[in-house]
């Protein structure tokens, strides 16, 4: 018996190649970059590559946009989304932008509940005991099993009309709806208005002007299939905190966990963008900070408040006798007492300074970027052209506070608390009370800076 050797021929393996495309980054001051990515890049790896193309600093607050100029909406792609099916929703005759900022509130819920679900607009679909904290509130909304109901009167834009309605709405996990009966909550009152998995939340830019709004805090469901202003269900809060309540919770019944692990393992996206490649994040803690006392032969910590907050005014009171040596516009450094004019305009160099914006202009840069608390710029004040205005964020809301100049000498300081702390100049100021709450509600943490791409 003789054995034959026998041949057999595999089929070839084809390796799966993923398809590119070329999309097109927008920044805020309308610069933008273009970029060749794979077909199923993710809204954070697409973050990664510009942090990292710019060399930007990842404080994980980086996030993709899209702006819809036409019908003045925006909202956050989340960090999971993939960016070419969102592009794929587009119409070929619309000038839909993917846009690229910092947005501080991202996850800011995760970190701070108690800021994001107002008492008033929170009930519970069963029998609680005792009190519901604000993180196991965040906790149920996690959770498949129990959810808390949003609750509370909205605007509504009546289909194919120009007029808005005020109702009672209610939030639950199957969807949205609305009481055709005052406040009840009773099924037979109830009727369906919108639901998450086939639509997108967006944020209204300009509802007042585009859709005749009666407030400024709109939002709207948008099918995520092409469809045209028809198709849109507008809605309108009355003020920040009640808009922010019902976008959060409509975020968190969408994605659920999902948007626990964006906020946990930022770096996990499809294409693999490695967090080894990353510059590390330059931050301080502003627990790790304490007041310290070097003026004997050992340092201490201040523990007492009242003396931490006087030595802090005693330091700002220093700062302006030390006489401010600062590069003149050649590189020499210039004397305090000839370099006013010096000291006056070195602070347009600055990220935080934006030179002669609105107050509403200012007031819609920090809603951009995040309605969190110390998120601040500076800019000219525009009743009085001898002042500057710092505007920040505080507990949801946006807080201005002149500042003023103070004459002493014939130099001119800068203040604002009424001359008791002064600084030869903004950037004094703007250091001193990120380390130092002083008069302010909070210290000053985030910039609003308009990046360039």
């Amino acid at each position: 018996m003789s054995l034959s050797a026998r041949r057999v021929t595999l089929p070839a393996i084809t390796p799966i190649v993923l398809q590119k495309r070329v999309i097109k980054v927008y920044s805020e001051d309308e610069t933008s970059r273009a970029l060749e990515v794979p077909s199923d890049i993710t809204a954070r790896d697409v973050c990664q590559l510009l942090i990292l193309k710019n060399h930007y600093i990842d404080d994980h607050s980086w996030t993709l946009f899209e702006h819809l100029p036409h019908i003045g909406l925006e909202r956050t792609i989340e960090d999971h989304e993939l960016v070419i099916e969102v592009l794929s929703s587009w119409g070929m005759e619309e000038d839909n932008k993917l846009c690229f900022r910092k947005n501080y509130a991202k996850y800011e819920f995760f970190k701070n509940p108690m800021y994001f679900f107002p008492e008033h607009m929170v009930s519970f679909a069963t029998e609680t005991n005792g009190e519901i904290s604000p993180t196991q509130i965040l906790q149920m909304f996690l959770s498949s099993s129990t959810y808390p109901e949003i609750h509370g009167f909205l605007h509504a834009k009546e289909q194919g009309k120009k007029s808005w309605k005020k109702i009672y709405f209610l939030l639950r996990r199957s969807g949205l709806y609305f009481s055709t009966k005052g406040t009840s909550k009773e099924p037979r009152h109830l009727q369906f208005f919108s639901e998450f998995g086939n639509s997108d939340i967006y944020v209204s830019l300009a509802g007042k002007k585009k859709h005749g709004a009666p407030t400024n805090y709109g939002f709207c469901f948008k099918p995520n299939k092409a469809g045209g202003p028809r198709d849109l269900k507008m809605l309108c809060a009355e003020e920040e905190q009640s808009r922010t309540c019902w976008l959060t919770a409509i975020r968190l019944l969408k994605y659920g966990m999902q948007l626990y692990q964006n906020y946990m393992h930022p770096y996990q996206g499809r294409s693999g963008c490695s967090s080894q490649s990353i510059s590390p994040m330059r931050s301080i803690s502003e627990n790790s900070l304490v007041a310290m006392d070097f003026s004997g032969q050992k340092s201490r910590v201040i523990e007492n408040p009242t003396e931490a907050l006087s030595v802090a005014v005693e330091e700002g009171l220093a700062w302006r006798k030390k006489g401010c040596l600062r590069l003149g516009i050649h590189g020499s450094p210039t004397a305090s007492s000839q370099s006013s004019s010096t000291n006056m305009a070195i602070h347009r160099s600055q990220p935080w300074f934006h030179h002669k914006i609105s107050r509403d202009e200012a007031q819609r840069l920090i809603i951009q970027q995040g309605l969190v608390d110390g998120v601040f710029l500076v800019r000219d004040s525009q009743s009085n052209p001898k002042t500057f205005v710092l505007s920040m964020s505080h507990g949801q809301k946006i807080k201005h506070f002149q500042i003023i100049p103070v004459e002493d000498d014939g130099e001119t300081f800068h203040t604002l608390d009424d001359g008791h702390t002064r600084f030869t100049d903004l950037i004094q100021l703007v250091e001193f009370y990120q380390l130092n709450k002083g008069v302010l509600p909070c210290k000053l943490k985030h910039y609003c800076a308009r990046i360039a791409l």
